[in-house]
């Protein structure tokens, strides 16, 4: 969904994390536990992704999550993305997802 007439950005924002740009949000499980980032599977896609957060060390390899981001995913091997919140997907209330 890109918004050409985004006033953020005079290149497609689709491509830059744009702010205008709903938040999305990834069921995952994670893979990898590292200080600020997480490795996880996306759960849908079976992709692998790596996950910036400084809330890294609150989480364990097998969890299952959900994870709202800004919607942008780099090109990268793996792809990256910058959450914005991350709760276990058995958390009561999650409103992430």
């Amino acid at each position: 969904m890109c918004d050409k007439d985004c006033p953020c950005n005079d290149d497609c924002p689709c491509n830059d994390g744009c702010p205008c740009q709903e938040p999305a949000t990834m069921k995952a499980c994670i893979l990898r536990v590292c200080c600020c980032e997480l490795l996880v599977c996306d759960l849908s896609t079976c992709q692998e992704v790596l996950v910036h957060t400084e809330n890294a060390c609150c989480f364990q390899v097998g969890q299952r999550v959900c994870i709202e981001y800004s919607g942008a995913m780099t090109m990268s091997i793996p792809p990256q993305i910058s959450a914005i919140c991350i709760k276990p997907l058995n958390h009561c209330g999650c409103n992430c997802c």
